[in-house]
Formats: structure tokens, C-alpha cells, sequence
């Protein structure tokens, strides 16, 4: 059978793959395991407290500069940087935006997606034209649709 450290090490390395941890947080979590391990060795395991998940702690004050970063957006979930966050949400905390936004307490009209990567996508469409050749392919459309007769009602 392995030894208590192994143990260990083994559920704390598993953790590490799903979240990144600071040095004391990653202490405090060895301590946790090393005790919950035991106690099950000795067959006096307790209900745990109800404790609050990490992933579900909001933060009382988001500092926008450090997570809305130039290059990167902070994932407050993760810690993890992206340039752009609405796929990460879903693909990784299978929550959507709106959602995300309101769980932190973000304004609904600041982006989640970093900024150098918006300012190229907008200079790019500015180069490119993009503007004018979607109100021309509106127009086309309109154009294209047949018009409908205007049907009036005779009153008696």
C-alpha cells in the first residue's frame, strides 16, 4: 500500500492539472489532503464544512487593469490569460458570458477580449473596407427581396 505522502502527492498532482495554485495555497491544500487521507486511514472521517469551492469565491473588487489586460484577459475563474474569453468560458466552465459577467459583477458592455487583439480586428476592417462592402451587400439584399404590395382595406 502507498504511504500517506504518496497518497499525497498523487491527489495533489491531480489537482494541479485542473487548477494553478500559489505556493501557500498549494501548501494549505498538502495539509488538507495529507489530513483527510489520514482520517480515512483511521476510519474517522468527518462531513466536510461547507465549504465554498474555490471556482464559486467571488472576488469583492475586480482590479480591471490586472485582468483586462492589453495583451491578455484573465480568466477569474482559472487565473489562466486569453486573448479572447467567451470560448474558454464555455468549452472549459460551461458557463456562458452573461453569466460570467454577472457572477463577478463585470459591466455588460466591457469586452471580454484583450484589447490589441480588437484594435487589429478593427484595423483590419477599416483596411479592408468591411464597412462599406456589408452596407452594399445589405442593399443588394434589399434590392434583391421582392417588394410587397400594399394591400388597403375597403371600408363600407
Amino acid at each position: 500500500m502507498a504511504s500517506l505522502s504518496e497518497l499525497t502527492v498523487q491527489v495533489l498532482t491531480a489537482r494541479l492539472t485542473k487548477k494553478e495554485m500559489s505556493l501557500e495555497e498549494l501548501q494549505k491544500e498538502m495539509v488538507q489532503i495529507s489530513n483527510m487521507i489520514k482520517a480515512i486511514d483511521e476510519g474517522n472521517l468527518q462531513q466536510p464544512e461547507s465549504e465554498v469551492p474555490a471556482e464559486e469565491v467571488k472576488p469583492q473588487k475586480i482590479n480591471f487593469k490586472k485582468v483586462f489586460k492589453d495583451n491578455e484577459v484573465i480568466c477569474l475563474l482559472c487565473n489562466k490569460g486569453f486573448t479572447t474569453l467567451k470560448r474558454h468560458l464555455t468549452k472549459i466552465h460551461q458557463i456562458t458570458d452573461k453569466e460570467y459577467k454577472q457572477q463577478f459583477g463585470i459591466p455588460a458592455k466591457q469586452p471580454l477580449v484583450a484589447k490589441f487583439y480588437s484594435d487589429k480586428k478593427k484595423a483590419d476592417a477599416v483596411k479592408n473596407n468591411l464597412g462599406a462592402k456589408m452596407q452594399a451587400g445589405r442593399n443588394k439584399k434589399l434590392e434583391a427581396a421582392p417588394k410587397q404590395k400594399k394591400t388597403t382595406k375597403k371600408t363600407a
